[in-house]
């Protein structure tokens, strides 16, 4: 069913864990996957903490991850700032501010949004709109339109994102998933083509859909921010099972 993979892309939140619990089996489950001699990769959205804190978290479930193995959306548009020599308005989080130490300092000229909940109220956004308003470039870190808490399903940036879209008619560039250049990006200098490649995610567009515009294969669970009827959001032939651990059931069967 999965011929010819020769390296998996794992999402996080919502697909091996959910705050700080894994879903069920799943920290087995990657273990049995790498006694495969599979290659992994991390590939998330997360945008509410920086590398070095979403790693601890990792490390504190269970979860043996390195540093070079996980690719953040947070990175990618660290360098795209960096590349263009931007001064960016971070609307991110507190705990994710450390990943773009290091920019140019200069004007304000460019707005970048991620997750960012104490950040979304009238006086920071009204700030990024008149920004925006000036000539800045919008760069949203993703534009999730939800992600799945302890607690229950909750907004994620693709609103407020929309929302200065519509305020200052201006669109949007997507530095993270589902662009098709974040997964091949995530998948540089790994010697792989991007047909050998399966996405295990939890977002139907955002993981499966972007992965297979991508050209790489992609299996959906039933975890996370997973809401019924997101199978017809598919690619015909696109597998959806029940949880992370039967999906590495599914390739290891193959």
């Amino acid at each position: 069913m999965f011929a010819n993979i020769k390296m998996v892309l794992i999402d996080l939140s919502g697909t091996i864990h959910i705050e700080n619990k894994q879903i069920p089996g799943a920290v087995v489950a990657l273990e049995r996957l790498r006694e495969k001699k599979t290659r992994v990769k991390f590939v998330t959205n997360t945008t509410k903490e920086s590398k070095r804190v979403l790693l601890d978290r990792l490390h504190h479930i269970g979860f043996q991850v390195t540093a070079d193995e996980v690719f953040t959306s947070l990175t990618a548009a660290r360098n795209l700032v960096a590349s263009r020599g931007l001064s960016p308005l971070l609307l991110v989080d507190d705990k994710a501010l450390e990943d773009f130490k290091g920019l140019p300092e200069g004007p304000t000229n460019a707005v970048v949004v991620g997750l960012a909940p104490d950040k979304f109220q009238y006086g920071c956004l009204n700030e990024a709109f008149r920004l925006i308003l000036d000539g800045a470039p919008l760069i949203a870190i993703h534009k999730a339109r939800y992600y799945k808490q302890l607690d229950g399903l909750a907004l994620g940036p693709g609103p407020f994102v929309t929302g200065l879209e519509y305020a200052a008619d201006c669109k949007a560039e997507v530095v993270g998933k589902p662009e098709a250049a974040f997964f091949l990006s995530a998948i540089e200098g790994m010697d792989v083509r991007p047909e050998e490649c399966l996405m295990i995610g939890d977002d139907a567009r955002d993981d499966v859909v972007g992965a297979v515009n991508a050209g790489m294969q992609g299996v959906l669970v039933r975890t996370g921010k997973y809401r019924p009827g997101d199978e017809n959001k598919l690619p015909s032939g696109t597998q959806v099972v029940d949880s992370f651990p039967h999906a590495v059931d599914l390739l290891l069967d193959s």
